[in-house]
Order: structure tokens, then sequence, then C-alpha cells
């Protein structure tokens, strides 16, 4: 009889994200065994998990392991696993910044990182995308702050803000903020024709299309995309050619396999008055261009937070599929994105080298976090 084993977990909420925390030194280093134990964990395959911790979307079927880091600029090391739902799947390819955002409270938690007054930083190396983040954490009476005043659309209450600063965000998988050497292209695309795209890597790889070069208004929400089983495998054939273009597959119809999370497809449009999934109204003034984001060949809910940096950065590369649907009073470098669930900025620090070449150095926003478990997993011994 194969004995139950179990492994120390906390489950938190980061930003619109929900995921399961683990102390590295808890798992089995890096492969097969470790995957096995994170799918277990979080009932992966299955549309359900009705066996495990996951709550049967790609948001909320992530998973971050802590460790304290031996590097100079950081306090801890963070690698991120996006544990597929209904595939045998746990990808490391990229970095979700709504889960990053829980990383500094966590850390805190766990007595990895000293408060150090009202507001402690905490340094966190992704090692998924070779990138230093610096979280900004609430903290009072000695202990992390959770109650606050920011509301972020996605999450029923408010909750103390945390602000990330992605420090260096370009060519977090590529090596490139414009992985191409083009700020927009055009490709063939099969059954649809030729569409301009833009490939962008700050804090994750984004893939840019308009949404009327893909037949689509732009203010579409999540239920009615996700039904549309040919839109869907129209995003998915993008997104897998220009995972092609960056050398990540050979053939663009096995992405979703091979590749299912990297680059993440973007959809953008003109500022426009719409009805979020919530019934909320948005106004055009309220934004300066809508955007939706795929997240594991579904619409994402609201807006990935390391999709809003990469998308702060497009806005400001002159020629960018996303610098052309901003309006020409926006202001590039902190933009009002209109997602299915409400409103998400994002700034950006930058300058433009003589060259005319963009050079990121920072790219940040804010998002809320909250601890909500902490105890033991179990999962199935060999």
């Amino acid at each position: 009889m194969v004995s139950k084993q179990m492994v120390p977990c906390t489950i938190m909420r980061g930003g619109t994200s929900k995921g399961l925390f683990f102390m590295e030194k808890d798992l089995p280093p890096a492969g097969e065994e470790r995957d096995r134990i994170l799918m277990e964990v979080m009932g992966s395959p299955d549309k359900k998990q009705i066996d495990g911790l996951g709550g049967a979307a790609s948001v909320t079927s992530k998973v971050a392991i802590i460790s304290v880091s031996e590097r100079e600029d950081a306090d801890v090391d963070y690698t991120f696993a996006q544990v597929s739902v209904d595939k045998p799947l746990v990808s490391y390819k990229g970095n979700c910044g709504n889960i990053s955002s829980a990383v500094g409270p966590y850390a805190i938690e766990k007595g990895l990182v000293k408060i150090t007054g009202p507001v402690t930083k905490v340094r966190i190396y992704n090692t998924n995308t070779d990138k230093v983040i610096v979280s900004e954490v609430r903290t009072k009476g000695g202990a992390v702050n959770y109650q606050g005043e920011l509301a972020i659309a996605g999450v029923p209450k408010t909750a103390a803000p945390i602000k990330l600063n992605f420090v260096n965000p370009a060519g977090s998988v590529t090596g490139k903020l414009l992985p191409t050497g083009h700020a927009s292209e055009r490709i063939e695309v099969p059954g649809l024709g030729e569409v301009e795209i833009s490939i962008v890597d700050a804090a994750n790889p984004l893939v840019f299309v308009k949404a009327e070069d893909l037949g689509l208004k732009g203010t579409e929400l999540p239920a009615e995309l996700d039904q549309d089983e040919e839109m869907l495998n129209r995003l998915e054939t993008v997104r897998g050619m220009a995972a092609v273009k960056l050398g990540l597959i050979d053939d663009y119809k096995k992405s979703a396999w091979e590749t299912p999370g990297v680059p993440k497809m973007t959809f953008v449009s003109k500022a426009a008055d719409y009805k979020t999934a919530g019934d909320t109204e948005i106004k055009a003034d309220q934004i300066d261009l809508v955007s939706r984001m795929m997240s594991m060949q579904k619409t994402h809910p609201t807006y990935a937070m390391t999709g809003a940096m990469c998308t702060v950065a497009a806005a400001v590369i002159p020629g960018s599929v996303v610098n052309q649907v901003l309006d020409e009073n926006a202001d590039p470098s902190y933009i009002r994105i209109g997602h299915p669930g409400g409103i998400l900025d994002a700034g950006a620090d930058y300058r433009v080298e003589e060259s005319g070449e963009v050079t990121i150095q920072q790219t940040y926003g804010f998002r809320t976090a909250n601890f909500l478990m902490d105890g033991m997993a179990y999962y199935n011994g060999k």
C-alpha cells in the first residue's frame, strides 16, 4: 500500500491570481518528481481539479517556490510554475506578476526578510526570467499589513497596496526588448491572411495584435470569447507563429503543448466604452486603450501583471501595435489599461538612446495580496 506524504504549503492570493507557495527545501529538486507532486497537489490534469487544491482555472493553478537568495542584489529567489489544469504539464517559461506580488509578504511571513519599517522592501530574484523585482510591502505592528485602501479589478475587497518595481525588465526570456528586431512586422496567418504583430519581451514576452485585424471589436468578454472555438484557434495560431519566430518551437500547431504560456497572446484596440464582466461601465476617457490577454489558451479574466508591464513597455516604443492604438494625447509612460475586469494602471521609466533605441529602466504597478492558508498538503508517495 502506498503511503501518503505531506509537504508544508501556503495558499496566497497575489493580485488576481491564487497559488500554492512552497519553500524550495521542502520539495524534491527540479525535475519529474517535483512536477508530479505539484500536479497531484493541484489536482491536475482535471478540468475541475476536484481532487486537489487548484481552482479549475489557469489563474488559480499557480505555484511559487521560494528560497533564501545567495545573490547580493536579492533577498529571496523565486521560481514560478504554471500547472496546467487539463494537461499533465508544468511550465516554467516566464513569470507571473500577480503571484510575484505575494512573494514579498510570504518572505516576511516566513522570516526570510526582516521588517524594516512601515514599508519593507523585498528584493526578489525571479529564476524564470533572470530578473530582479523590488516589492514594497506595508507592515504594521511587526507583521505584514494586508488591510488597506487599494481596490484592484477582479478582487472583491480593498487591501494594502504592494508596489512592484520590475528592474531592467527587457529580455526576460529572449534577452531582447524586441526579440525579432522590429517594433512591428507582418505575418501571414493561415485562414486569416496578413496580420501586423509586435513581439515585445519585458517582464514576460507578449505578442500584440490589433483586435480589428482578428475580426474582433476588442471589447469582447471572456465568457463570449471562450465559447468561440474558431476564434480561440485563430488566437492560438497567431501565438504559435510568434513562438516559432522566437525560436521556442518549430511547429506552430504544437504551441499549446510545447510552450503553452510564452509568449502571451494579447489583442489591443483604441479606448472605447464597454462593460466589464461584472457589468461595470468603463468610459473611453477613463482608459488609454482596451486590451485582452490569453492565459493557457483561454481568455484571462482580468489582466496579468507581467502583461501590464510588457504592455506599458510596448506603449513607449514608436511604431509598436500598442503605441499605434494609444490616443495621441496619452502619456505612453503611464497608461490605463481597460481589461475584462476593469482598469489596471502601469508605468515605465525609460530613455531613448541617440540611435533611437528605447531602453526600459524599470516598469512598475500596484497589486494587493492576502495570506489565506498555512499547513500541509498531501500527496501519494512513490
